[in-house]
């Protein structure tokens, strides 16, 4: 019995770590906090108060209740000086964005992501659903948010023996009658890039840059 109580406590731990919130700096001022379930996953004041936020609903679901405390929330945080950039997908639940469905909802509000049937976000991207799924999931496999915006630089791997040989005399050169050296390995593909996430980012830099934060 004591084996199945420790089970159990251990798989709703588990169950747990999956589902809390993430909260990552964005620099400059900007929060990233993602939703798992609402409405206990919105940010407390003292989380975000006073700062610019991104709030990603992307797979999240409600019910009519928690549209309102999510247009609340939304009405209490958002404004001029510190927008919200809220980040949706055809997965996040329409009885959550129906209320927002309007340019006077919520002042300071952006909603970014993929239009979808029914919903046109204030900032349109096309990206691929299996695309945005792979960069959700990443963040929460633990890969660097700063790794999620911007690609890897790849250098080519130059080979120390090959640059020997460029500088080796033309007779040395011809008598070298060995194997070709092997082409390098390809490198290992790095975590993709959160297009919608990128482009709230892009979106508060312009802002700053602006004078406008």
């Amino acid at each position: 019995m004591r084996r199945l109580l420790l089970a159990a406590a251990i798989a709703a731990l588990a169950a747990a770590a999956r589902a809390a919130p993430l909260e990552r700096d964005l620099g400059e001022g900007l929060v990233y906090r993602r939703v798992h379930d609402l409405p206990g996953d919105l940010p407390a004041a003292a989380s975000v108060g006073g700062r610019p936020c991104v709030l990603d609903l992307r797979f999240v679901k409600g019910d009519a209740v928690d549209a309102a405390i999510l247009l609340g929330w939304l009405r209490g945080h958002a404004g001029p000086k510190t927008p919200v950039f809220l980040l949706a997908n055809a997965a996040t639940s329409r009885r959550l964005l129906e209320p927002l469905d309007s340019p006077d909802a919520v002042n300071g509000l952006l909603i970014i992501g993929p239009a979808f049937p029914g919903f046109v976000p204030d900032l349109e991207l096309t990206v691929p659903a299996a695309q945005d799924r792979k960069a959700y999931d990443a963040l929460e496999k633990g890969a660097p948010i700063a790794s999620l915006l911007t690609e890897e630089v790849r250098k080519n791997r130059v080979d120390e023996e090959k640059l020997d040989r460029e500088h080796l005399p033309d007779s040395a050169a011809a008598e070298d009658d060995g194997e070709p050296a092997a082409p390098p390995a390809p490198a290992a593909p790095g975590p993709p890039i959160d297009a919608v996430l990128r482009r709230a980012v892009q979106v508060h830099r312009a802002l700053v840059a602006m004078r406008r934060l």
